[in-house]
């Protein structure tokens, strides 16, 4: 296990949200070794007071359950280092010389390919691990050049590209449910699935997070990476084992089948939106575009929705429908599948049921099976659910990611093929966009997003 993690960009808002908070997970359940180092460096300056009060507050507020001495342990493991990411000599200070070291950069991707220049001019040690956050790139060509500079770096196994919603135990589940259950594998198939639903809607703004997020935008923050990943554990075959090649060749597979959306398609299988200012729960929301660190000019989206086909013999008439939106008036995150009607129904006026649908919910992690059954009276029927709550896992999405880097497991990460497959999906929507092919909509903060002329049964979707 590598005892040292140096996170450049270490005290922003993911090293503060979710590091130190992961790394706590780490330490609470006997995972961290003895002598184990973070150094958390940017280019703010802050001294050792400074830094202690501001990780200390971090973990009070994201690490609540922590005991005591769990929270003091990370407080003495880690350190402050003032380095700029662009300059060779700091950077080697900030990473040491005494071995491999996992280099985690919370960084913008604008700024990933000058960090890999900076890593190999520092000369980073041998045998040591680069981690990076979502989006790979800022678009298919950046991803492309961003790994074939990794390629004279560090071998790609010790390429960590990561995606929290895989360690999710959700999609574990998901899993399980699939390749362990013979009933639903036989079913899992376009003969008996209309569409597959694959949602994060959420009542959150942007939180802080403009500067980052009116660069990227809906598409390039969540289905580009996020949402993609999770279509790909649907739609995957089943993989000889859960290995990291095993797993990652069946994703590449499922992106590759994609069928890429022309001009003609993208007006019809993709919308756009922003939120105007609205009311949520008890919060007055104001526009998108009045928040703070906006551009209006951007016409940065916060609701996106793609419709997307696969060509191939599992999935061909299936649809796989990927939508995430802000500032929405319920949270619902979630993976729902869609069963065909029955062929006939032999009950007279009495025969209307609703088509079944599994959902898995991915916050809160749960369960959900709709069936229809026969009431009381002969021929009457009624809906019938269950609904399996999933207990707790142990360590949070990221404390499992960090414990990957640092054992060396890359399974779920994401390979640089795959990064560049998931590009290619989304660039003609991205320049079909750019040319204004889809208009940007709009839907009142607190709502439940811009309207459904694409998607007419959505509202009966949502129950």
């Amino acid at each position: 296990m590598i005892r040292r993690l140096v996170i450049f960009g270490g005290t922003g808002d993911l090293a503060g949200r979710y590091l130190l908070p992961g790394l706590a997970a780490l330490h609470e359940t006997g995972r961290l070794e003895p002598g184990f180092e973070v150094v958390c460096a940017d280019r703010k300056g802050r001294d050792d007071e400074q830094f202690r009060e501001w990780a200390a507050a971090q973990l009070d507020r994201y690490a609540p359950a922590a005991s005591a001495d769990t929270q003091r342990a990370i407080l003495d493991a880690a350190r402050y280092q003032q380095a700029d990411i662009g300059d060779p000599a700091q950077v080697a200070e900030a990473i040491g010389g005494a071995g491999a070291v996992a280099v985690y950069l919370a960084l913008p991707p604008a700024l990933f390919s000058t960090a890999i220049r900076t890593l190999d001019a520092a000369r980073l040690p041998s045998g040591s691990r680069l981690v990076f956050e979502k989006p790979f790139g800022e678009d298919l060509t950046s991803a492309q050049e961003l790994n074939t500079l990794l390629a004279d770096l560090v071998p790609e196994q010790a390429v960590f590209r990561v995606d929290h919603f895989l360690a999710m135990t959700t999609v574990q589940n998901l899993l399980g449910s699939r390749l362990a259950n013979r009933v639903l594998e036989s079913l899992w198939n376009s003969a008996h699935i209309a569409e597959v639903e694959i949602v994060w809607e959420e009542t959150l703004t942007l939180e802080d997070r403009a500067g980052y997020y009116d660069q990227v935008g809906a598409l390039e923050d969540m289905v580009q990476n996020h949402l993609l990943q999770l279509l790909c554990l649907v739609a995957m075959e089943p993989p000889i084992t859960l290995s990291e090649r095993d797993l990652r060749d069946r994703k590449v597979d499922v992106l590759r089948s994609i069928r890429t959306l022309t001009d003609d398609d993208i007006p019809r299988r993709t919308r756009r939106a922003w939120y105007t200012a609205g009311v949520i729960g008890d919060r007055h929301v104001p526009s998108y575009t009045d928040e703070p660190g906006v551009d209006p000019q951007r016409r940065t989206e916060t609701f996106t929705e793609v419709r997307l086909a696969i060509g191939n013999w599992r999935w061909a008439g299936t649809d796989f429908v990927l939508r995430t939106g802000k500032a929405l008036a319920a949270d619902r995150k979630e993976v729902a599948i869609h069963f065909r009607p029955v062929p006939h129904m032999p009950f007279g006026h009495h025969g209307t049921a609703a088509p079944n649908v599994l959902r898995f919910g991915l916050e809160p992690e749960n369960l959900t099976l709709a069936l229809t059954a026969i009431g009381a009276a002969a021929g009457t029927l009624v809906p019938l659910s269950m609904n399996a709550a999933i207990p707790p896992p142990d360590l949070p999405a990221y404390g499992r990611l960090l414990l990957d880097v640092l054992l060396g497991n890359p399974a779920l990460s994401i390979r640089g093929d795959e990064a560049e497959e998931s590009w290619r999906v989304v660039t003609p929507i991205i320049s079909a966009w750019s040319r204004d092919l889809v208009p940007l909509e709009d839907y009142p903060a607190g709502s439940a997003g811009p309207g459904t002329s694409h998607t007419p049964n959505r509202k009966d979707r949502r129950q």
